[in-house]
């Protein structure tokens, strides 16, 4: 016959297997935030627009909505500083290259006074009875001119010109899709940042929750109307709550830390994030209609297309090598032995270049232009297609995340009256601890369940945004102030 354990036994093996399966359910329900050296999402990785360049101290506790990050994102933010500063450079680069086909004025004003070695050039000649000076001087030569230059045809120079004109556009254009980029870091950071804080209220309330059932639980063991374990599983069920709520706070400490990064705060400057989790339905616009706004107005698009006209002329230009080119110079001034003597000259002439043979070098230069054009055109391709998988992406997300919100709501109120029940049946003792314990579990996971899917549903708004080209516009229209 086989011997059965003893009730405190089974007990005991019960909760040990209980708390086994609750540690890995626990593991597998929460989700960890992501730390602050993880990329963010849409920027290509780590990236300047994870950083910034902090900006003055407030005092006091600054309040911070995500309308006011993402101004001040867009003015201290990393990536779009350097941007900004690419243009710059760029225009640099256009002059330089107009410099070629613009007049060039100077004035060049010497005087020289000299000495001349005769012996140096070879002058030593011996005359009987005469004697041959070694020197010549000391003499004086004054000069003043002004010297014009002037580029007539240079078909290369044209074209170069044309494609720095290309590549300052392609730049502004790259500092607009900057900007998108940083709405949308600073939108899922602040987004991050605002789930924390969710999780930090669900924790507290979890662990109120949990010292109540202890102390429930407790009371009645005093009374002698429930085990001792199970007043155990309700102070581990507690002080498990606790660790949770201790972890959300440094998570969510460690978020405001990244948020103050990316829109450029004074370093210890301490605010505070004045918005919630909105859920405003999305509408308005298909996906047929995204597709076609996208193409039009995502700058990095833009700026493709700028990038692949910019390497056409420089094909065009690479190509002019073989072509002649024709200039024009001139000079006017005084010239003479001293400036009381000095009397006018001028010089005037027009020069024609042939290129005849240059070693193939002018081929050279044709064959990494062509190639240049060749990865500008795939550049601009793929990207073409990135677009639509980018806008067709954030429309599955924003769908199944909308759903999800749904869902998650009315899974808190199911959870919410699972637990109700189950503390009602542990009060009047139909059950145990263990029912409650797991209704608890319900509980939880249902509210991490709204928050994250409530963050997914926000932030693929956002995406969408992006996707579209109009990430500063975007985030007015799809988060409307109430």
């Amino acid at each position: 016959m086989v011997r059965l354990p003893s009730r405190p036994l089974c007990s005991a093996l019960i909760a040990l297997c209980f708390l086994v399966c609750r540690a890995g359910s626990t593991f597998a329900q929460t989700e960890t935030p992501p730390s602050p050296g993880e990329p963010i999402p849409g920027t290509g990785g780590v990236s300047p627009f994870s950083g910034s360049v902090p900006g003055n101290p407030v005092a006091g506790v600054l309040s911070l909505s995500l309308k006011d990050a993402i101004d001040r994102g867009l003015r201290q933010n990393l990536g779009a500083l350097l941007s900004n500063a690419d243009i710059r450079s760029a225009r640099g680069q256009r002059w330089q290259q107009l410099s070629a086909l613009l007049p060039h004025a100077t004035v060049s004003p010497f005087v020289d006074v000299s000495q001349i070695s005769l012996t140096e050039f070879g002058f030593n000649f011996q005359l009987p009875g005469v004697t041959l000076p070694s020197s010549v001087g000391p003499f004086s030569y004054f000069d003043t001119r002004l010297n014009f230059n002037q580029t007539l045809f240079d078909w290369k120079s044209i074209n170069s010109a044309k494609a720095a004109g290309q590549s300052v556009k392609s730049a502004e254009y790259t500092y607009k899709d900057a900007r998108d980029l940083v709405v949308l870091a600073v939108g899922y950071t602040y987004l991050q940042g605002i789930a924390d804080a969710a999780r930090i209220k669900t924790a507290e309330a979890q662990v109120d929750v949990a010292q109540a059932l202890y102390d429930q639980a407790a009371d009645q063991v005093k009374a002698g109307t429930s085990a001792q374990i199970d007043a155990l599983r309700a102070n581990v069920e507690l002080k498990t709550r606790q660790q949770q709520l201790i972890q959300a706070k440094n998570s969510y400490a460690i978020q405001k830390l990244t948020i103050a990064r990316v829109i450029g705060l004074a370093p210890a400057q301490d605010f505070e994030l004045t918005d919630k989790s909105p859920y405003q339905p999305f509408e308005g616009m298909t996906l047929e209609q995204a597709l076609q706004r996208a193409y039009v107005s995502r700058s990095d698009y833009q700026a493709a297309v700028a990038d692949a006209r910019a390497a056409e002329y420089g094909r065009k230009a690479a190509a002019a090598g073989y072509l002649p080119s024709l200039s024009f110079g001139a000079n006017y001034g005084v010239a003479g032995g001293h400036p009381s003597n000095a009397t006018q000259v001028f010089d005037v002439r027009g020069s024609l270049t042939i290129p005849i043979f240059l070693g193939g070098s002018v081929h050279g230069d044709v064959l990494q232009a062509e190639a240049r054009l060749t990865q500008a055109h795939d550049r601009q391709e793929n990207l073409r297609a990135q677009i639509d998988a980018d806008v067709r992406t954030a429309f599955l997300n924003l769908q199944s995340s909308a759903e999800q919100v749904e869902v998650a709501r009315s899974n808190i109120d199911l959870a919410d009256q699972t637990l109700a029940q189950s503390r009602d049946r542990f009060s009047a003792g139909v059950t145990d601890s263990v029912e409650v314990v797991q209704s608890q579990e319900l509980v939880a996971s249902a509210n991490e369940q709204y928050i994250s899917s409530l963050y997914n549903f926000n932030f693929a708004k956002i995406a969408l945004a992006r996707a579209l080209g109009m990430g500063e516009e975007g985030v007015k229209t799809f988060f409307k102030e109430k």
